[in-house]
């Protein structure tokens, strides 16, 4: 009983999180703190030691996610000349950008190495009974998080992907309101790209 509050909770946190993250909102990130907390608990009750662990790494990339929007500005001539114009030198709101050509090999090795080695992990030392399967939606995971905090648009990519093998992967397990939180995820991640899209030629 104490579970299904948990997961129910957790889903409805998530639904203001996708929401947040759909309108490319800061306050998203207060979310992403309470939203692994609560399923820290859930995914290791139910055997998912992966997306247990990825929890964790959530909590963390959060807080990042969070300094980084609120605080950190990328350079250039286009963020120069609107600030001339408006004779303001307060920081601008963090634009949003496509993810740098050299970040994709250094991305794509850390989804090899995490997708192994987390699988790895899962065979030799846990009970879990979807080590491969758990371990892709951990490592993609892993990724598009990093992307989301840099706010790089192509992190919808990684996320519908994700969202799609994860509302299998929770009916196999019986999450029922997770899986259907994933099935809405998978939908309104679509949505969420050309969301993000359409804001970046406002801000250009």
């Amino acid at each position: 009983m104490e579970m299904n509050f948990l997961e129910i909770f957790g889903t409805i946190v998530g639904l203001v999180y996708l929401w947040l993250e759909y309108r490319a909102s800061i306050y998203l990130w207060i979310a992403g703190i309470i939203m692994p907390a609560i399923y820290i608990f859930v995914y290791y009750k139910a055997g998912l030691y992966a997306d247990f662990g990825i929890n964790i790494y959530y909590l963390i990339a959060a807080v990042y996610g969070w300094f980084f929007w609120m605080w950190g500005q990328r350079k250039g001539k286009q963020t120069q000349s609107a600030n001339a114009e408006t004779g303001d030198d307060k920081p601008k709101a963090l634009p949003i950008v496509h993810t740098p050509w050299k970040c994709y090999l250094p991305l794509l090795l850390i989804f090899i190495v995490a997708f192994i080695g987390i699988a790895w992990i899962l065979i030799e030392y846990t009970d879990s009974n979807v080590p491969w399967l758990d371990s892709f939606t951990t490592a993609l995971s892993i990724v598009g998080m990093w992307m989301l905090a840099r706010k790089y648009i192509e992190q919808w990519f990684a996320w519908i992907l994700v969202d799609i093998v994860c509302c299998g992967l929770y009916i196999y397990k019986d999450l029922y309101f997770t899986s259907a939180l994933y099935g809405l995820y998978s939908i309104i991640a679509i949505f969420g790209y050309f969301k993000w899209k359409k804001l970046m030629s406002i801000q250009q």
